[in-house]
Parts: structure tokens; C-alpha cells; sequence
């Protein structure tokens, strides 16, 4: 018969009504059923059926202001008798609870005046208007009308003019909106006018208001659910310090955000902490699970918050028991609430009776029972891998109830879950024992670490020398250190094959990862030929493409990086003079005549870019380096991001012979005030590396301008990781590392062309943190990749060769070009071997012989004569 009148309805309602019968059959916490067949009963008229349905879903859910209002207007038409207004009353105090709402409470007032005509009526009126400028009268925006309905209401009754006056005063001390209109007919109102405390009040009032403007205009303005804004003006007001002001902005953030856990968590808090009024604080926080059954840490501060404000046992528990049934998202949400019931249980123990010790450790049993059987039922898994709550047991039995065979029970229970093959968990048992037990079941319980862990053995084994140094005799050493030894000697050969099968797999991966590289560039080198049949290659860039731009140069191994990557290539790049720098000699690879042979060629070799020199301002002028190779239009991102410094006249990327972008270029900006500000952008990610902003600087005019520092010192708060797989991201490793401190940066080290080596740089907030990292992630396995952790200690770069004094025609004759592979062009030396100085011999110390350094060179000191003997030879050297 339902579902026939669903379908009769469903022409004129868009709610799917045999939808929401079928579901709340199903599922009696569907919110949105449980509206729709409201909205279906009322339509009908059935009011019986349609009260059941409220009050059900008040049972479960607090109620919105607008339910609430129709439900209220529906009971108020029906009421007849003084008997039905008392349940009009009752309904009221309900809606109240749920949320502060100014227009629930209006009603109420209204509602209470029309029984003012019966014993103790207008007492009862004065009651609740008091009551809702408490909850509301502070509402900037609407507490007016409660105090303005009250002021009319003693005067509708001819009241003593002090009441008037006190309503009118107390009214000018809270900011609210138009209050100047009450000041103005206050003024109107008094005939002695308006007092000066008042005035004073008013004025105070008045600046308040000016302060909450600008909250209140942007709660206005906003789209629902105007949770930042609330968020704002509830900072503000709690900086403000006035708590009445503080809860009513709590209250109306809640009544529009009251399914976010996090504004009800900082709300109860503030009222735990700060007012602590028993009322308040447990009718907010039993709300508040009832907005958000599924946070666990709701309950938990309820639960806290009855024990503190002195709640009866019964009480306690139901709470406990409806957070059990609330449908929590995690296993380990269970955990925690069995926790905080346990330590609720125990505080109440008094160890000398037996009673509560008896429903304590009922308790402990029962919360182990569903930890095994309802969660891992749901949730795969019981929550508590570490056995929390039977060490928090076998803890209690050891100290206060001094049974020691109960927790050497419990012990034994935790290391059959699992937990046996951790140091720890050993060390804890050790612990207990050590304390309560005796020396007998320590070193039981030692042997059986020793011979059970997994992770840390080298740790337990010295416990347990430890422990014979100052306990055993000599057979309990002998055979301690027995066992010990076998332990580490089996650690040791199954590491060390795992190592091995690690390196192997780790080889394999490098190996694949460097034929796709390779093939990767043989089809970059095969494009670039079709489109470039006509250019030169140079040798730097035959080098490049032979060693691949992956490839690390053997400098680069010498000069060693900072902390973050960067190298001495960008120092050499700064060398550059002008707007975009000087241009290279340019190296002679032609064979002689090769320039004559191919004047026919219509193709002319490519010219690096440059500019004139009237171009070049150099005050106003950024070098920005530490590029991608392979950056998509450097000129139009880096022309957007120095656009904020300033008009940026020009950027000109530098590209080489054949077109490939060299990774940095140059920024002019039209007013040199904007340099400085296009300095602070150094370190500035863009594709994933920082660009290194310097100034521009002609090195011709100052040699000894260096930008970038290299530091050679160690950095206690820095840490090295290298092993890294290709693979990883900095999401990654930031999640690994944050678990040892407070990650302040992350870097992970990339070749010229982005691609990762497997090396990163991670700053922690001080040196405590990073040592605990290197502890703790030394060793460890990241994707089948062995991580090596250091704390960062950049090598020192090599200093360059000293200028040597300029020798006899060494001076005279340039030094010759290196070829492709970075060797000269010729490994003969012309110099006759008449002119080659002997060495000269050992020098005696006085502790023994002091070798000088050999030399195969002259060294400039020949005499006349010497020269003239080999004048021929030298002129024969130089015509070959």
C-alpha cells in the first residue's frame, strides 16, 4: 500500500519515495532517506507516521534548522490543551541542543508568550529570554531581534522602567548590527537622556563592531560553506580573548560546517581548556560525536571529558559502547578507544579491593576478543601489530598486582603474534623481567632474543653480554658468548649474500636504464643529422654525444658538489662578459684548406648568437644557469617569471653550434632596480631544478668576482642518501625521511639534462634529527634498491694549477687544442733532449733524504752559450 501511494505522489514530488523505504529498511543511517520519507509523510498528512519518522531521525542525527522549524510549526497548530504544550516544550528544549539558531529561538519566545496566561507564565517567558540572549544575543548579525522582541515584550507588559533601562543598557554593550538605531531610540526613549557609562559602553561596543565588520561582510559575500571565513573570524575572536564571543562564532560556524571533524575537535578543546563549565563542555561534545560518529578522537575526548567532570560509571560506559557501534574508518581507531577505556577502567581501580580489578582485567580479555574477532573481521587486520594492549596488561599485573606468571603469559602471547623477530619487543620483556622479575627469566628470556631476532641482533646480543658481565658466572658467560658468536657469524653470511643478490639485481636495473638512455640518444643523434646534414659538429659536442649527457665527466668527479648539486661548471659560465657573453675562440678541426674547399657550399656553419655591445648593460642584466637541456621555450618561461621583478627588455637563451639550448642564458631588464629583485628568485625550481640567478659580471674587468660558494665543511644537519632508485620522486622520499624530524628541503641530484643519478640532499630543522636519520635509514631497503646515509660532508675542490713561470719558448708557443677525446694533437715533444735539465740530486734532511721534484723541462736558466750550442735544434723544432 506504501509503494502504490509513492507512485500516486511521485507526479508531484522529486523525492524517489519507494527508494527511501526500500533503503532505511536496509540501512536506518541513511541521512537522505530518512528526509525523504519526511517530506513524503508530510505531504500525505499523516502526522502519527510522521512524528515516529522525526523522532527516529532525531535519534540518530541532530537535526537542521529547517526540519526543525516545519516539525515545531506542525506541533503548534495541533496544540489544544495545556498538556499538548508542555510537549511543545519538551520538542523545543530538543531543538535547542542540536545547534545555536537565532530564528528556533525566536520561535520558542514567541511560543512561551502565548502561555504567559497561566501560573507562572511570565516568569517562564523572562526564563527563556534570558536563555536565548545567551545562546543568541551576541549573533552581530541577528541577536538583535531576541533583544529587541524582549523589550518589547516589558513593555507590552507595563513593566518597572529599571527593567526597560537595564534591557536598553545591556543591549548598547554588545555589538551589534544597527545598533546606532538603539542608541538613537534609547535616547529618545530616556527623558533624562543617556547616561555617560552607558555612552561609554556604546562607543566600546561600537569599536568592537567596527573590528567584526569585515568578517561579517565576508561571511556575506561568500559561497556555503564559508569554512575559511569562519575560520578567520574565530582566530580573530580567540585573539580577542572575550569567551562568550568566541563560543557564539564556534556555534555559528557549526551550524553550517557541522560534518567537519576538525572545527568540532578545535571547538570542544578550546571549551576543555578554557571555560570549563561542565553543561557547556559535555553538551558539546556530545554533539559533536553525533555530527561525526566516525572520529575516533571525538569520542575519545568525550570519554576523557566525562571522567574529568566527574561523571557517573553507567554513563561512561554507554559512551564507550556507542563509540564502538559509531563505525570507525581504521583498525587502529579501535585500538585507540579500547585504550582509553582501559586507562579510564584503571585510574578507578582501587588495587586493594577486588571488584574493579575484576572488570578491569574482564576489560582487558573482552577488548582482545574484538580486536580478533570484529575488527580483523573488517578490516583484515587487528590494528594493533605491536600488541599494545597486552604489554599495557602484562605491565599492570607485573606492578600493582605483582603476578608475574600472568605476565610472563601475556609475554609469550605477544611473541607468537609476530613480534619475535623484533629487538625491541625483546628488550621490553628484558625490561619487565628486569624490573619485577628475576635474574633467572632474564637470561631465559635473552637466549630466546638472541636466538629469535631478526632486525637488530647485534643489539641484543650485547644486552645479553651485558647481562653476564654483572649476573652470570663463568659457564652463563661461555655459553653466552657461544651463542652470540654463532648468532652473528649466521647474520653475517646471510647479509652478505643478500647483498650480493641486491648488487646483482641493482646491476641489472643500471644496465637496462643505461641501454635506454643510449637508445634514446642514438635516435635524438639520427634526428638531428637529417635536420642538420650541413653543420659542423664541434668537439665539446662529439664528446657529449659520444659519452651521452648523462654521462659524469671525470672533473666533475674532482670537483666534487655542494649540498644541493650544483657544481663549478655554473663558476665557469660566469665568465661570460656583456648581456651574453664572450664568444670562444673557436677551435681549428678543419684540416688545412678545408675553409677554401668549401666556399662552393651554399650552407654556411651555424654562428653562435651574440649581440652588439650597445646592447649590453650589465648593471641591468641577470645570468641565470643550472638549466634543463631540454626546456621547452626557455625564453618565453623565463621572460613570465622575472616579469614580476620588472619590464624585462630582452631574453636571450644561449644555444650551441647546432641549435641544442646550453642550459643558461642571460635577462635585461629596462631599469636596474629590478636586478636585485630577480636575485631573490636563486634556487628557484623550474622543471624540477633550481636555476641559479647571479649577477652580470665582466670578468675582464673583475677576475676575482666569484658568485657561487662551494662549502668544503660539514653540515651536521644535512644528510646524503645515495642508492636511490631512478624511480623515485621527492613525495617519496620526503615520506621516508619525515619520520626521523622535520624535513626542511629536499634535493634530488639530476644530470644536465633532468634525468635523476640516484643521489639526493635532505636538510633536517637541526643536527638531532639528521643523526637519527643516518641511524635509522643506513641500510635500509627502498625498493629493492640498498640505501647508503651519510651525513653531508662535501668534498673540498681541487684547487687549479698555480701559474708556473713561462719557460724558455713555452711561453711563445700556444698551447695546443685537446681533440675529441680529450687528448692533444700530437705526442711528440720537439724540444731536443740537449735542452732538458737533469735532475739534480737528493737533498739531505736531518732526519733523512729529501727527494726533489724531477722534471723532464727546462726551466728557463740556460746560459748564452747553451743557447747558441742549440740554436740549430731550435730552429729546426720550430720550422717542423
Amino acid at each position: 500500500a506504501t509503494f502504490k501511494k509513492a507512485r500516486r505522489l511521485k507526479k508531484n514530488t522529486n523525492v524517489n519515495t519507494p527508494c527511501a523505504f526500500l533503503q532505511l529498511s536496509i540501512n536506518a543511517f541513511d541521512y537522505n532517506c530518512h528526509v525523504d520519507l519526511i517530506k513524503l509523510l508530510r505531504q500525505e498528512g499523516k502526522l502519527h507516521r510522521l512524528r515516529k519518522a522525526r523522532q527516529k531521525m532525531s535519534e540518530l542525527f541532530p537535526l537542521t534548522e529547517e526540519i526543525w522549524l516545519d516539525w515545531l510549526k506542525d506541533e503548534i497548530r495541533l496544540t489544544e490543551d495545556e498538556s499538548d504544550r508542555e510537549k511543545v516544550y519538551e520538542l523545543f528544549e530538543r531543538a535547542v541542543k542540536d545547534y545555536v539558531c537565532p530564528e528556533i529561538w525566536l520561535e520558542y519566545v514567541q511560543y512561551s508568550i502565548g502561555g504567559m496566561g497561566a501560573q507562572g507564565g511570565i516568569e517562564r517567558v523572562r526564563s527563556i529570554f534570558e536563555r536565548a540572549l545567551t545562546a543568541v544575543g551576541l549573533h552581530m548579525t541577528k541577536g538583535a531581534s531576541i533583544w529587541e522582541a524582549y523589550r518589547e515584550f516589558e513593555i507590552l507588559l507595563n513593566a518597572q522602567l529599571e527593567r526597560i533601562h537595564t534591557l536598553f543598557r545591556r543591549q548598547l554593550a554588545v555589538p551589534l548590527m544597527d545598533m546606532e538605531g538603539t542608541y538613537a531610540e534609547y535616547s529618545d526613549w530616556a527623558d533624562d537622556g543617556v547616561p555617560e557609562m552607558v555612552t561609554r559602553q556604546y562607543r566600546r561596543a561600537l569599536q568592537q563592531l567596527e573590528k567584526g565588520k569585515p568578517f561579517e561582510e565576508a561571511l556575506l559575500v561568500s559561497e556555503p560553506p564559508k569554512l575559511a571565513e569562519y575560520q578567520a573570524y574565530i582566530d580573530f575572536e580567540m585573539k580577542e580573548g572575550d569567551p562568550a564571543r568566541v563560543q557564539i562564532i564556534f556555534e555559528r560556524a557549526l551550524a553550517e560546517n557541522c560534518l567537519v571533524p576538525d572545527l568540532w575537535i578545535k571547538y570542544t578543546t578550546y571549551l576543555d581548556r578554557q571555560l570549563k563549565i561542565k553543561d557547556l563542555v559535555l553538551s558539546a561534545h556530545e554533539r559533536a560525536v553525533r555530527n561525526c560518529p566516525w572520529t575516533m578522537g571525538l569520542w575519545k575526548s568525550y570519554l576523557l571529558a566525562l571522567e574529568r567532570h566527574g561523571a557517573d560509571h553507567q554513563t561512561v560506559t554507554d559512551v564507550f559502547e556507542k563509540a564502538l557501534n559509531a563505525g570507525f574508518i581504521q583498525a587502529t581507531d579501535y585500538v585507540e578507544i579500547w585504550q582509553s577505556f582501559l586507562d579510564y577502567l584503571r585510574r578507578r581501580v582501587d588495587f586493594k579491593w577486588s571488584r574493579e580489578l575484576d572488570e578491569l582485567r574482564a576489560a582487558f580479555a573482552r577488548s582482545l576478543d574484538y580486536l580478533k574477532q570484529d575488527v580483523e573481521e573488517r578490516f583484515s587486520e587487528s590494528g594493533d601489530l605491536s600488541c599494545t594492549i597486552m604489554q599495557i596488561w602484562a605491565r599492570i599485573e607485573a606492578l600493582h598486582c605483582k603476578n608475574m606468571q600472568k605476565a610472563r603469559e601475556l609475554w609469550d602471547s605477544i611473541m607468537t603474534k609476530g613480534n619475535a623477530k623484533h629487538a625491541n619487543m625483546w628488550l621490553e620483556y628484558y625490561n619487565l623481567e628486569r624490573s619485577y622479575g628475576d635474574a633467572s627469566h632474564c637470561r631465559k628470556a635473552l637466549h630466546r632474543a638472541v636466538q629469535c631476532t631478526s632486525d637488530y641482533p647485534e643489539h641484543v646480543c650485547d644486552v645479553l653480554l651485558n647481562f653476564e658481565r654483572v649476573e652470570g658466572s663463568l659457564e652463563d658467560w661461555d655459553a653466552a658468548v657461544q651463542k652470540t658468536e654463532t648468532k652473528i657469524n649466521r647474520v653475517k653470511e646471510q647479509r652478505v649474500a643478500e647483498k650480493e643478490a641486491l648488487q646483482a639485481r641493482q646491476e641489472e636495473e643500471k644496465a637496462e636504464h643505461r641501454r635506454k638512455a643510449k637508445a634514446d640518444k642514438k635516435g635524438q643523434k639520427k634526428s638531428q643529422k637529417v635536420n642538420r646534414t650541413g653543420d659542423k659538429r664541434k668537439a665539446d659536442d662529439e664528446y657529449e654525444q659520444e659519452w651521452g649527457e648523462d654521462a659524469e665527466l671525470p672533473s666533475k668527479r674532482l670537483r666534487g658538489e655542494d649540498d644541493f648539486g650544483s657544481t663549478a661548471t655554473e663558476e665557469l659560465m660566469e665568465t661570460e662578459s656583456g648581456l651574453f657573453g664572450r664568444r670562444a675562440p673557436p677551435r681549428k678541426t678543419e684540416p688545412p684548406g678545408f675553409r677554401k674547399n668549401q666556399r662552393g657550399s651554399s650552407e654556411a656553419p651555424q654562428q653562435p648568437q651574440d649581440v652588439s655591445k650597445e646592447q649590453r648593460i650589465d648593471e641591468n642584466c641577470v645570468f641565470v644557469s643550472n638549466l634543463a637541456f631540454n626546456l621547452d621555450d626557455p625564453e618565453g618561461k623565463l621572460r613570465a617569471l622575472f616579469q614580476g621583478c620588472g619590464t624585462v627588455q630582452q631574453v636571450r637563451p644561449v644555444f650551441s653550434m647546432n641549435g641544442v639550448f646550453r642550459g643558461y642564458c642571460y635577462v635585461q631588464f629596462e631599469d636596474r632596480l629590478a636586478v636585485p629583485e630577480a636575485l631573490k628568485l636563486d634556487r628557484k625550481e623550474v622543471d624540477g631544478r633550481p636555476m641559479y640567478v647571479s649577477p652580470c659580471v665582466d670578468k675582464n674587468k673583475n677576475p676575482d668576482f666569484k658568485v657561487f660558494k662551494y662549502k668544503t665543511a660539514m653540515e651536521k644537519h644535512k644528510i646524503f642518501i645515495s642508492g636511490l632508485p631512478y624511480t623515485c620522486t621527492k613525495e617519496t622520499l620526503e615520506d621516508l625521511c619525515k619520520q626521523h624530524g622535520t624535513v626542511k628541503a629536499i634535493r634530488l641530484v639530476t644530470n644536465r639534462s633532468g634525468k635523476p643519478k640516484g643521489l639526493a640532499y635532505v636538510e633536517y630543522e637541526n643536527e638531532a634529527q639528521a643523526s637519527q636519520a643516518v641511524l635509522k635509514m643506513d641500510g635500509s631497503m627502498l625498493e629493492n634498491f640498498t640505501l647508503s646515509v651519510a651525513i653531508s660532508n662535501p668534498p673540498s675542490r681541487m684547487m687549479e694549477d698555480k701559474g708556473v713561470p713561462s719557460r724558455l719558448l713555452g711561453a711563445a708557443m700556444p698551447r695546443q687544442p685537446q681533440g675529441a677525446r680529450g687528448k692533444g694533437r700530437t705526442q711528440i715533444s720537439l724540444l731536443p733532449r740537449s735542452l732538458y735539465r737533469q735532475s739534480t740530486p737528493d737533498a739531505k734532511a736531518e732526519n733523512g733524504t729529501v727527494s726533489a721534484p724531477h722534471t723532464t723541462e727546462t726551466d728557463g736558466s740556460l746560459s748564452n752559450e747553451d743557447f747558441l750550442v742549440n740554436l740549430p735544434y731550435l730552429v729546426c723544432s720550430i720550422m717542423v
